[in-house]
């Protein structure tokens, strides 16, 4: 099967030049428009309402920062260390991160559209009850990432470490898993309608089968 166009993220919109922005704290409801932060650490912050529009972030550290209704569109984000962020009703829109850590991100009721991963630590990470279209993870390590119960509309996983990725609940349409690794994954069956490469389906034949009821024999000696 052929790669959904479908599925590709429309890219994000940030104009060549930017101006650099000096940021030593977020504060509510700040807004932040074509500005460049390069090389900022913004670990543990705590604000609600932050909005970034054309932006682009590089090296900027968010460990730990919990930001409620956090808004970014047309982002671009490159060797940011995002991990432990926590944010309630997040909304993202034509976004790409790069060669980024989001270890332990906690989105719960996000929204994520146009949003393209590559290159990134996304485990134990969790996306709980958020709606993801038009989302691509490229090359990314995603074991023990939580889906439960979100919806996954045009969702491609490509090249991604998906070990133990919970998917309890979760509603697939129009998704792609290749070049994957679907060891121990939790709520396999929620995975029906997806797309899946052949080497997939023949490795996860086991998971499969236990799905369904089927018992395996032995080989005859």
């Amino acid at each position: 099967m052929a790669v959904n166009d479908a599925c590709t993220p429309a890219p994000p919109r940030v104009p060549g030049q930017l101006e650099r922005a000096e940021i030593e704290a977020l504060a509510h409801d700040d807004v932040y428009t074509e500005a460049e932060l390069v090389e900022l650490d913004l670990s543990e912050q705590r604000a609600s309402g932050v909005e970034l529009r054309e932006v682009r972030l590089t090296n900027v550290t968010v460990t730990g920062a919990e930001l409620d209704m956090l808004k970014v569109a047309d982002g671009e984000f490159a060797s940011c260390d995002l991990s432990n962020l926590h944010g309630q009703a997040v909304k993202v829109s034509r976004v790409s991160i790069e060669r980024s850590r989001l270890t332990g991100v906690a989105l719960q009721g996000a929204a994520l559209h146009d949003l393209g991963v590559r290159g990134c630590r996304v485990d134990l990470a969790s996306f709980g009850f958020s709606k993801l279209a038009r989302v691509t993870f490229e090359d990314c390590l995603m074991a023990e990432t939580s889906f439960l119960e979100a919806e996954l509309e045009s969702v491609r996983f490509h090249g991604c470490d998906l070990a133990r990725a919970d998917f309890r609940g979760a509603r697939l349409r129009r998704c792609e898993f290749r070049r994957c690794d679907l060891t121990e994954l939790e709520g396999v069956q929620r995975l029906r309608g997806a797309a899946i490469d052949w080497p997939g389906i023949v490795a996860m034949a086991d998971v499969w089968a236990a799905a369904l009821g089927i018992t395996v024999l032995d080989d005859p000696d």
